[in-house]
């Protein structure tokens, strides 16, 4: 699929990774769709994708409310005419151990809202999002892709046992929908990031980011980019489907 002048819709468009992806794409000239809550940042990542190259509209929507997303891709098909990829890129965190105990007492819990709040977005948000993608690429006849972000935390990570089982899950998810979606002509895909350099990642203390690159065997983090780079060879590679690209640097070897 050639990117020049295709509808692309990006879930968490308007800072870190999402952006990044989007200005990307931008560069080739794409249509982009950039999906977040923060309008502020919604228009600052929407003027720079169109100084990039590419043509932009913002969409404020919670990937975790049903009715929410089918009102976006409606509204995205309305403003465009047509859709050809999704970037299942929202999500949250809401980090914490199962149980954390001292001298046998119970000091905290993960609580059931920290639990659902990261599933309610970085699950079912892909599911909501996927599904309403798909919807409108069969009805439109568009030969389309789904691209879901995943994580390195699929495979567990301590500390994170909402977003690993929300991360896993959207790897299943990935898997099956390009088994069940290849005969209306529609791939899905995923890309793993490890640590990438995103600004969240940059406020950690300095002792903590030498301890995560020591642990990486390329020695250093992972660039914005090139997650978005990855994105551009899933949507022009014709022949990919069903797979996950682990971009971690080379931790998992």
């Amino acid at each position: 699929m050639n990117i020049e002048g295709k509808v692309i819709v990006v879930t968490g468009g308007a800072q870190g990774l999402g952006l990044a992806m989007a200005e990307c794409l931008a560069k080739k000239g794409a249509k982009l769709a950039l999906v977040d809550l923060n309008e502020d940042r919604l228009n600052e990542a929407v003027s720079k994708c169109k100084a990039l190259g590419g043509d932009a509209k913002l969409y404020l929507c919670n990937v975790s409310k049903e009715d929410d997303v089918v009102d976006l891709f409606n509204q995205v098909v309305g403003d465009f005419g047509t859709l050809d990829c999704v970037v299942n890129n929202a999500g949250i965190l809401r980090d914490g151990l199962l149980i954390k105990a001292k001298d046998g007492e119970i000091v905290k819990r993960m609580s059931l809202a920290e639990w659902q709040a990261v599933i309610d977005v970085n699950l079912t948000g892909v599911f909501l999002c996927a599904r309403e993608a798909a919807t409108k690429m069969i009805e439109l006849n568009s030969k389309g892709v789904i691209i879901n972000i995943s994580s390195l935390s699929k495979a567990g990570n301590m500390g994170q046992t909402n977003y690993s089982a929300a991360k896993a899950g959207v790897a299943a998810m990935t898997v099956t929908w390009a088994k069940e979606l290849s005969r209306y002509g529609i791939r899905s895909a995923g890309i793993a990031p490890g640590f990438i350099e995103t600004e969240m990642v940059a406020s950690m203390k300095p002792e903590a980011l030498d301890k995560m690159r020591a642990g990486i065997p390329l020695k250093r983090l992972g660039q914005p980019d090139e997650i978005g780079r990855t994105v551009e060879y899933i949507i022009e590679n014709d022949y990919f489907t069903g797979r996950i690209i682990e971009m971690d640097g080379g931790i998992r070897i």
